[in-house]
């Protein structure tokens, strides 16, 4: 199973980066890496976080965590998990 992060998710990601970067690369760096590990480690334990709360008839496999402040939400299929999006926790939550 591989972890592939959508391009939505990727632009996301970036727009995180820059906006920390503003105040500190260091920090910004950091957060990210952190991200990418956490989804990184995904394919050992897909099932390791809750099943996504704002996913409208979600069967289980829409996930969510949060990290840093950020919500990382990822969709498990039978060959890959793949990262739909990254969404900072103060904003409003997306029923999707």
């Amino acid at each position: 199973m591989v972890v592939v992060w959508s391009r939505r998710a990727k632009t996301e990601l970036q727009k995180a980066f820059d906006y920390i970067k503003q105040d500190s690369f260091q920090n910004a760096e950091k957060v990210v890496v952190e991200i990418i590990d956490a989804t990184i480690s995904l394919p050992l334990h897909p099932l390791k976080y809750n099943p996504d709360k704002y996913k409208k008839n979600n069967n289980g496999d829409w996930r969510s965590f949060e990290l840093h402040k950020y919500r990382i939400t990822y969709r498990i299929t039978q060959d890959q998990i793949r990262i739909v999006r990254l969404r900072h926790t103060s904003r409003t939550p997306l029923d999707y």
